[in-house]
């Protein structure tokens, strides 16, 4: 394996507050800028665009991350995920590089290691917390994203529900909420976040499917025809998935699969890696260890989008540090690929994707 040397896109040796005050690191921001040719020939949610790749939503919720993601070439560029009230992030450090291993879903307890540098293939874990601005602030920073949009390209914009209190309505209202301060963004596609565990509880969002039909049913009465997009994480059970898909697929434009998947990390002692309470013994894997369960994902959801007929596109995640990466994603069945750990490490990722499809 080989070692990087360089700061990641994201530097892991400073605070999240370091990273969004001068970040991004790396050669995310040299020139030459990438220049598109011809004519965009994808069409993104009705945006045309030059590739099917974009990047996944993190770390950085600002708009100087957006533009120099799009002058690398990344195309289709998500805005981090966003809530409605400002939320604090989980105390510096929060990314680890990891020793390469393969997550195994069927092992509840399941512990991966730290090491000192990024190695490739690329295996990370992340511990933020879902922070955000408050809405006056990252509306600004949406607003200026899109200046930065030119031909050819599409943003999407993120949102995570935070569970305030034990109420299911409040929380159901608080997606309502959020969505209609990103409307008055402009956004035009949204991504809402149902793979995140609820805060105070153990499980995922996207797991109960009840809630999340009747969050997506209550934004699509408030705001009318918006293109929407959900994101899942690994479901075990095929049969829930395939009932996910019944009752979600047909009221949103899209499905991404999958967000990071949570997993004990310790350090090379075999001590809690992250700082703080031990709710933080667990955290986010992303990358080489989990490209496998996307793919698998990816498959499964599309046999049951043909099963009930439905019409919504799939975003494939998860591992993606090459260009064989990105066809394994197509020819599972994806219809858009994105990645996130790849692309800290790679800024030239997009343009090296481009390249095989031609």
């Amino acid at each position: 394996m080989t070692q990087q040397t360089l700061p990641w896109q994201y530097d892991q040796k400073h605070s999240y507050a370091y990273n969004l005050q001068y970040g991004p690191f790396g050669n995310f921001d040299k020139e030459p800028k990438y220049r598109n040719i011809g004519k965009p020939q994808y069409d993104f949610f009705g945006t045309k665009v030059y590739s099917l790749f974009g990047i996944a939503a993190g770390p950085l919720p600002r708009a100087s991350f957006v533009r120099a993601a799009l002058d690398r070439g990344f195309d289709i560029v998500t805005f981090k995920t966003v809530r409605s009230n400002q939320y604090p992030c989980h105390s510096s450090p929060n990314v680890f590089p990891l020793e390469s291993a393969k997550f195994d879903p069927l092992q509840s307890d399941q512990a991966f290691k730290t090491q000192e540098s990024l190695s490739f293939p690329l295996t990370i874990t992340n511990s933020f917390g879902i922070p955000s601005f408050e809405p006056d602030v990252w509306q600004k920073e949406i607003k200026e994203s899109y200046k930065a949009i030119g031909k050819g390209q599409a943003l999407l914009v993120a949102f995570q529900g935070t569970l305030q209190t034990a109420s299911r309505q409040k929380f159901i209202a608080d997606h309502v909420k959020g969505i209609g301060l990103l409307l008055e963004t402009g956004a035009k596609v949204i991504e809402i976040n149902l793979s995140c565990p609820n805060e105070g509880h153990s499980n995922f969002l996207c797991y109960d499917i009840e809630t999340s039909k009747e969050i997506i049913q209550k934004i699509r009465n408030k705001y009318g025809a918006i293109k929407l997009i959900v994101k899942i994480t690994y479901f075990k059970d095929d049969e829930h998935l395939r009932l996910f898909v019944k009752e979600i697929g047909s009221l949103v434009e899209g499905i991404t699969a999958i967000n990071t998947i949570a997993a004990n990390i310790v350090n090379q002692k075999g001590n809690q890696a992250f700082p703080g309470p031990k709710s933080r013994l667990q955290a986010g894997v992303s990358g080489q260890a989990i490209k496998h369960l996307g793919v698998d994902m990816v498959k499964r959801i599309k046999l049951h989008r043909q099963e009930f007929g439905l019409s919504f596109k799939i975003i494939g995640v998860g591992g993606v540090q090459t260009a064989k990466d990105f066809h394994d994603y197509l020819k599972a069945g994806a219809d858009f690929v994105m990645g996130l750990t790849g692309v800290m490490w790679n800024p030239d990722l997009a343009a090296e994707i481009k390249k095989s499809l031609h």
